[in-house]
């Protein structure tokens, strides 16, 4: 009798729900190539195909779907009952699988993650950034982290605390030769870094002083979609950017950016960290969110008496 392992029928379910194997590949954790020969195994050992395959989409065939109904449900079981022994763990481990907005990646990484790996080295972190919003249940994440007005609603979320505040900067050099904005309509008269957002738009700067509001749609010789590119222009002169302050807070401190329309940039909503409700958490799992909840009432405390 064939035996089949876990992970082919992880690759079956997988390509199901993201509809390629590129995907489902990235999801897992394992090649392409690797993928397309877990199912290609199981295929020859079933005797049937499971995908219709070509160039632009990947889907169910009639036994494939029967297949699928069959051992889902099963196979979500496995998973559970491996998931409720993995729990009884007294020393974290496993992986972790993070989304989260580039911006909110780099704001956690050092003061967040990377500790709770130096604390827990047999746990490993795969940390998942990109513009969209995600379902973080459906893409197969353990966690997301996203500004608290994106968190769904029935997820449960737990505020990191960290005050988060755009910036606006240009080199010493772009202000020795230029006068520095003094309200936001000023920009219009510089170049400016331009922000392409990922689903194509171009970013309009947000501004708010004393409940006033404006959106300024800048200009300017260059348009990225990555903040450590815009950073390189602003640093070497090319305008003024826009930024989160934690992306430029150092080169600030040290001179090498000059922050202009501060009193235009106000608090922004903190970051959360969400997640679903769990029968049977890991303990990697438990400890990351006891080590948030640390980091979270740290750096509250830190602010209130700074």
């Amino acid at each position: 009798m064939a035996r089949h392992s876990l992970i082919e029928l992880d690759s079956v379910i997988a390509i199901m729900r993201k509809g390629s194997f590129r995907a489902a590949a990235i999801e897992l954790g394992m090649s392409t190539t690797a993928l397309s020969n877990a199912v290609g195994k199981l295929e020859h050992q079933l005797g049937v195909r499971l995908f219709n395959r070509t160039t632009r989409s990947v889907s169910l065939t009639d036994a494939g779907r029967h297949f699928v109904g069959k051992v889902g449900p099963a196979l979500q079981d496995i998973h559970e009952a491996m998931d409720a022994a993995r729990s009884q763990q007294e020393t974290p481990s496993g992986t972790l699988r993070i989304n989260a907005f580039a911006t909110a990646a780099r704001e956690i990484l050092a003061q967040l993650v990377l500790p709770f790996l130096r604390r827990y080295p047999q746990v490993h972190v795969d940390l998942v950034t990109e513009g969209r919003l995600v379902d973080i249940v459906a893409d197969g994440f353990d966690i997301g982290i996203r500004h608290v007005d994106l968190v769904p609603s029935d997820m449960i979320a737990v505020p990191l605390g960290r005050c988060r505040r755009y910036a606006v900067v240009a080199s010493p050099a772009y202000f020795g030769q230029r006068d520095k904005p003094q309200v936001p309509p000023d920009l219009l008269t510089h170049p400016c870094i331009r922000v392409r957002l990922p689903n194509g738009a171009l970013y309009r700067w947000q501004f708010e002083k004393d409940g006033r509001q404006a959106q300024i749609d800048v200009d300017g010789p260059i348009t990225l979609d990555e903040a450590s590119l815009a950073r390189i222009a602003v640093l070497d002169g090319f305008g003024i950017g826009f930024f989160m302050e934690s992306d430029i807070q150092e080169d600030v401190a040290a001179g090498r950016l000059v922050r202009v329309l501060e009193d235009w940039t106000p608090p922004l909503s903190s970051l959360c960290l969400y997640y679903p409700s769990r029968r049977n958490p890991s303990a990697a799992f438990r400890a990351f969110l006891d080590h948030a909840r640390d980091f979270a009432a740290s750096t509250v405390a830190t602010r209130e008496t700074g």
